[in-house]
């Protein structure tokens, strides 16, 4: 079986790999170190002939704009609402656990990661969000749901269509 290579998009740099990915985010970081960010990654999909997964990478320099990167894949992947929520999930979670540790690797442990879900108290997923959140914080993240959630419910929203 071949394995396909992450390929990562910024609307500005355009393409890139995971390591370039994270050059980006340190170089951007390194141009005002003494400002607040945030590093927020969501996963959002969207049913076709085949389901459309996209996970944003979003480093927020806090009052001060942001930059974000993007990578989507197109899977044979089913129809249960519930299946596919916990796949964006967990696509957000593999990402974040291997920023976190290249993170780490490079001597930066104090960057707060946060999962944005593409869940709220007002739609079909609300009963999911316990699930899913305890799902992110048990593996040490910070879980944001909407109207917070704008890693999902916005920047890889955007591009799933």
């Amino acid at each position: 079986m071949k394995v396909r290579k992450v390929e990562f998009i910024s609307p500005t740099k355009g393409r890139m790999n995971f390591d370039r990915l994270f050059d980006e985010i340190i170089e951007y970081m390194q141009e005002e170190p003494d400002a607040h960010y945030r590093l927020i990654i969501g996963t959002d999909s969207q049913l076709k002939e085949t389901t459309c997964f996209v996970t944003a990478v979003v480093i927020h320099r806090v009052g001060k704009g942001g930059r974000y990167f993007y990578t989507k894949s197109h899977e044979p992947f089913g129809r249960n609402l519930r299946q596919r929520v916990f796949y964006e999930a967990a696509k957000s979670l593999s990402l974040a656990s291997r920023l976190a540790e290249k993170l780490t690797n490079n001597g930066i442990e104090d960057l707060n990661l946060e999962i944005h879900l593409d869940v709220g108290e007002g739609g079909a997923t609300k009963d999911l969000i316990r699930d899913l959140v305890g799902m992110v914080t048990g593996s040490g993240f910070s879980a944001k749901i909407k109207p917070e959630s704008y890693g999902a419910s916005t920047v890889a929203d955007r591009y799933t269509k």
